[in-house]
């Protein structure tokens, strides 16, 4: 991707209440968005375990700098909220995770305006969802990824129809190597990607080792290999769970502090999601040249 872009001024309006029933906490939103700009797409962005709206700045930022409004959920297992894992209510935080995207995606009539009056620049015709490990899960049943139960069955259909390409960040794997405490904590980290058939980028780190799996870094590349074409891979060789620090340079969790490789993760969905949504083809292109150019710190395939 050019730096041109990165001049494009933005804006961001916080917080936007969604009216959620029945959730008991309410469902909260920001929005970012370039200044100007017209039919511009649409990225939902569910983050990582215990963050919120006001994380992910890097990423968003950047998307919203190359043309894309970004819609951010607070989801319960946010820091904010203190749910535990030994809260009875854990357990089903990941289907409310999935039913806050739904009230997102079905709320961006009313979301929009409040948010500096962006209905009459956004394409709704063009909407993407994103995220990052939790968030990559929610978003992947977005895409029609199914949870598998403990018979190995698969769970209901989460897909939405207004969602036509999604990007999926450190996605965990098939559960049938989960650790004890996953297995006892995250039964719901079983997913079934064989009926994920929307357009969607896998990005996955080489030294991404979880603590939920007995597997290496290539759990996290199940969702590209197991899902239905069309499918592309980032791999990004040096890259750990947070690639970069995705959400915050200074966060805690950020094992592999470095911007430039944030940089790559955000211009890549970009231009993966320009290219998808037949916008521009030509970022996503110069991407996979430059990826051929790297040595090896990072690769694109696609099938």
């Amino acid at each position: 991707m050019s730096s041109s872009h990165l001049d494009q001024r933005i804006v961001a309006v916080k917080p936007i209440t969604v009216p959620a029933p029945g959730r008991g906490v309410d469902l909260q939103v920001k929005v970012t968005a370039p200044l100007s700009g017209q039919n511009l797409p649409v990225i939902v962005f569910s983050h990582g375990n215990a963050w919120s709206l006001d994380g992910y700045e890097p990423l968003v930022d950047r998307w919203a700098a190359a043309g894309f409004v970004v819609v951010q959920p607070t989801h319960l297992d946010s820091r904010r909220n203190g749910i535990t894992w030994d809260d009875p209510r854990f357990a089903t935080i990941w289907r409310v995770r999935i039913a806050d995207v739904h009230t997102v995606l079905d709320g961006l009539g009313d979301i929009l305006p409040q948010a500096g009056g962006l209905e009459t620049r956004v394409d709704h015709e063009r909407v993407a969802i994103v995220g990052h490990s939790w968030g990559a899960q929610t978003a992947g049943a977005i895409l029609g990824a199914r949870v598998l139960d403990s018979d190995g069955v698969p769970g209901e259909d989460f897909s939405h129809s207004a969602v036509s390409a999604g990007a999926l960040i450190a996605a965990t794997g098939t559960g049938d190597t989960l650790t004890p405490f996953a297995a006892e904590h995250l039964p719901f980290m079983r997913p079934d990607y064989s009926t994920m058939t929307t357009p969607a980028l896998v990005v996955a780190g080489g030294r991404d080792r979880s603590q939920l799996s007995t597997r290496g870094p290539e759990w996290f590349t199940d969702a590209y290999h197991l899902s239905p074409s069309p499918k592309s891979l980032l791999t990004i060789a040096e890259g750990e769970h947070t690639l970069g620090g995705l959400a915050g340079e200074m966060a805690a969790e950020t094992t592999d502090e470095d911007p430039a490789r944030v940089a790559l993760v955000a211009d890549a969905i970009s231009a993966y999601l320009q290219d998808a949504f037949k916008i521009d083809d030509a970022a996503w292109a110069a991407l996979g040249e430059a990826a051929a150019d790297s040595d090896g710190t990072w690769s694109i395939t696609g099938r």
